[in-house]
């Protein structure tokens, strides 16, 4: 039997139980919704705001990504998010910058902090607390408090939803509680689809993830609300599996990266490609979708479509995300290797702190 039918035996190799976390996502999202029709957003409003930018790095960023990516086509101001120490020079009294630091010690995110305060412009902080709350609160700006004690690619839900609605609320969106609510129960619904309970025979993640072992995975998605997507797996599977993967998007990819393939010899046997396919790509996006498939296919790479489920752009957005979610974790239980710490990045920041 497949170590992936064989559950007893993840926590020897999961021992800070990233499954739970991954499996208990729905109830997360539903706390998050909470959190953003709830939280104190002081005196902010939509008027006097010309531009949104989202200051974060990694697990905070992504949420800031996929709002970004999901507000598209209602947005009547630019977004933009930003993974440095320094935003841009436009950013001033007409900019609402969204700060997203789910520890709230990190240091690119408190560099930007202090020049978006430098500048006079509109602030609201989005973390668990550390120095952001600590700053923010002192400099008279609201604070939307989340639960800690996650790594911050696991507590999605609350860099995402609590930020949504809040732009929702302050009016740059329609109101998204519908969206949100069949998000939350779709992703409910789908954990039944890629739990560790279901063999890997009927478990579309765990075949995933087989995959995605000994390979280089390669994401590929429509550019429209799906750009963030396709990063999101791709990170996951470096943080989750401690596996490299890549990622891109139609149709920007065929106009470059495409040709790339003419000379694969010496790596074509290591990738395996899987593109992500909704009911909301453009036409011509479709159309690209197949000839690539194709033309990829034709070399011997594995291509593998993945279909998205749900009504809204959102929840269909998510249901990608979840099983993407559940692949990398079961990819970390197939390379053997613990989901959780992130050696890598904690020895750079050592190493930062000694600088």
């Amino acid at each position: 039997m497949n170590i992936l039918d064989k559950s007893g035996k993840w926590s020897e190799i999961d021992p800070g139980n990233m499954y739970s976390h991954i499996r208990q996502f729905p109830e997360q999202v539903g706390l998050a919704i909470k959190i953003g029709a709830q939280a104190d957003l002081g005196k902010l409003d939509r008027a006097g705001v010309d531009q949104i930018v989202v200051a974060g790095l990694g697990g905070s960023a992504i949420g800031g990504d996929l709002v970004r990516s999901y507000l598209a086509e209602w947005l009547e101001v630019p977004m933009m998010v930003v993974r440095d120490y320094v935003l841009p020079n436009f950013v001033g009294k007409r900019t609402l910058v969204l700060v997203s630091s789910y520890s709230g010690n990190t240091e690119e995110t408190l560099s930007a902090y202090s020049q978006a305060l430098a500048v006079g412009a509109k602030i609201l902080a989005f973390t668990s607390g550390g120095e952001l709350a600590r700053r923010a609160a002192a400099d008279g700006y609201p604070v939307v408090t989340i639960p800690g004690g996650l790594m911050p690619r696991a507590a999605l839900g609350y860099s995402f939803f609590p930020m949504l609605m809040a732009l929702a609320r302050l009016g740059f969106c329609p109101d998204q509680a519908s969206a949100v609510e069949e998000t939350r129960k779709l992703l409910n619904d789908r954990v039944g689809l890629f739990a560790g309970s279901v063999p890997q025979s009927e478990n579309p993640a765990k075949q995933a993830a087989l995959a995605w072992q000994k390979h280089v995975p390669v994401i590929y998605a429509g550019n429209v609300r799906f750009d963030a997507v396709a990063l999101r797996i791709k990170c996951q599977i470096a943080e989750n599996a401690k596996q490299l993967a890549f990622a891109n998007v139609f149709p920007e990819f065929n106009h470059n990266e495409l040709v790339g393939y003419g000379k694969l010899e010496h790596v074509a046997k290591l990738l395996t490609v899987f593109i992500v396919r909704d009911a909301g790509d453009h036409r011509r996006t479709g159309f690209r979708m197949a000839i690539v498939r194709k033309m990829i296919a034709d070399l011997g790479i594995p291509v593998t479509e993945v279909e998205t489920a749900g009504q809204s752009s959102l929840a269909r957005m998510f249901s990608v995300i979840q099983w993407g979610d559940f692949a990398s974790y079961y990819l970390a239980i197939l390379n053997g290797v613990d989901p959780t710490p992130i050696a890598a990045i904690d020895h750079l920041k050592q190493e930062l702190a000694e600088r």
